[in-house]
């Protein structure tokens, strides 16, 4: 077992309490053991920030973009180790873990470009002899608070546009995955981030919680989680002068119309689905299949469904890993259970895999429902996990009513060979990420991202858009005449 230190100030730390990181796919031992940081770490972590605040803000902005671009680099050469550690504490393939590493370094490289651009504009002003602008500025110390789902592409999603601002920062890893956020820190830091610009707090979160919360110098506060947790965030905020951006739960939907492609339809809801176990914020949950081809279009998802290896991330030739916990598969099965004492029909999956092999691993089979209708809980609640709840629809207006039936409001998908279906269905449905004839929106680092209504905030992340929570708007003026 590895036992890993925290950065914090500059340096790398312990403390007298640890957590212990385990590998899903077989929780027997564990893999590796982080500080258990207290209230009293939290707090020197907000004093370190706000030393490197008043350092970062000054810096060259193409300092800034050097020291981004070496970290990139750094994440590149590192990346068997860190993929390696990666899926050997959340559970995603060798592949996913790679491709994610990959996806982190991109985010820095991008916003070390965006951090050479322009900051501001010229505006006319009325007054003669008067020179008007307005600029953007760093808002101070922001808290970034990421999940176990994908462990370092989010922290690089939101401290690249964070730092390119100017801004320090705290970043809060999630408990069961802390490591890949410890390869990103140790990136930065080795790229020569100042002290204090970057503090990773590695704890419980019902130990420091108030203490991250609560601090007077918090302006900024970066979530992507549950609603449940996000919605708890929002209100012990609420009252007080901090900014919000949450990237929250969905229900995803695919619609799969009479005119497609079945065979490529296929193969995309299941690689949607499926991946990463189920476990993506945009992963297809809900399945709408236009009724003349719901029969066929069902057998060659069945087909895609059993074609799928389950093992462990890094074992050769798995295409599906575990869930990240015992807590996670067992919450799935019983979101499963429940559908079908609710009329549901399982039609793949449903439990977890027979082999011997897995059994100490958090493993659940890629599960297909059918007679899925309004009235089972699963049509409607988040379960992230490998499960694809299909329902057959008899036209285009109803399967835009079906997805739009929802509290969330993130990713939605439509397969067609008609440009008006496509074009209607982009503008009618009611999601922040819309594709066509693929899986999801969004995952270049320059498109913007985000969802509507229960699915996240007004502020979107990625691209130049993201650059807008991470900073305030100055105007000046200057009158130059006699």
């Amino acid at each position: 077992m590895r036992t890993l230190e925290t950065l914090s100030g500059g340096e790398w730390v312990t403390t007298g309490e640890w957590i212990d990181v385990h590998d899903p796919a077989d929780l027997r031992a564990p893999v590796a053991r982080v500080p258990a940081l207290s209230a009293a770490d939290v707090t020197r972590a907000y004093d370190h920030a706000e030393r490197g605040f008043t350092t970062w803000r000054r810096t060259s902005p193409f300092e800034r973009a050097r020291i981004m671009t070496d970290a990139a680099r750094l994440l590149r050469e590192r990346v068997a180790r860190i993929a390696e550690d990666l899926a050997g504490e959340m559970g995603k393939t060798r592949a996913e873990a790679t491709g994610e590493t990959v996806k982190a370094a991109d985010f820095l490289e991008y916003y070390a470009g965006v951090a050479r651009q322009g900051y501001g504009t010229l505006v006319h002003d009325a007054r003669p002899d008067t020179r008007t602008s307005h600029q953007r500025e760093p808002l101070g110390i922001v808290l970034a608070v990421t999940p176990w789902n994908d462990p370092l592409i989010t922290p690089a999603r939101k401290l690249a546009p964070c730092l390119a601002a100017g801004n320090a920062a705290l970043l809060k890893p999630a408990t069961d995955t802390p490591q890949a956020a410890l390869h990103l820190a140790r990136a930065l830091h080795d790229a020569g981030l100042p002290p204090g610009v970057l503090n990773v707090v590695t704890g419980r979160g019902a130990q420091i919680s108030e203490a991250l919360l609560s601090d007077p110098r918090l302006v900024a506060l970066t979530f992507t989680g549950s609603n449940e947790v996000g919605e708890d965030l929002r209100a012990r905020l609420a009252g007080r002068n901090v900014r919000f951006q949450g990237e929250l739960g969905g229900k995803n939907a695919t619609v799969v119309l009479a005119d497609a492609d079945l065979t490529a339809a296929a193969r995309a809801v299941a690689v949607a689905g499926f991946a990463q176990a189920g476990q993506r914020c945009t992963a297809t949950s809900r399945v709408v299949v236009e009724r003349p081809v719901y029969e066929e279009f069902t057998r060659l998802l069945l087909a895609e469904t059993a074609a799928l290896r389950i093992g462990p991330g890094l074992a050769e030739g798995t295409t599906m890993g575990p869930l990240v916990s015992a807590r996670q598969r067992d919450g799935v099965l019983r979101a499963v259970e429940r559908a079908v004492e609710q009329g549901a029909t399982v039609l793949a999956g449903g439990d977890r895999p027979a082999d011997e092999a897995l059994g100490h691993g958090c493993y659940v089979d890629p599960t297909v429902l059918g007679d899925v209708s309004d009235e089972v809980d699963i049509w409607h609640e988040e379960v992230f996990g490998p499960v694809l709840a299909l329902r057959a629809v008899d036209s285009f207006e109803e399967a835009v009513r079906v997805v739009n039936d929802s509290d969330f409001g993130l990713a939605a998908a439509v397969f067609t060979r008609d440009l008006g279906a496509a074009h209607r269905f982009a503008e009618e449905a009611e999601c922040g990420q819309i594709a066509v004839n693929t899986t999801t929106s969004g995952w270049d680092v320059h498109h913007p991202f985000g969802g509507f209504r229960d699915s996240g905030s007004p502020f979107k992340e990625q691209g130049e858009e993201a650059l807008r929570f991470y900073t305030r708007v100055k105007t000046v003026a200057v009158h130059f005449g006699a």
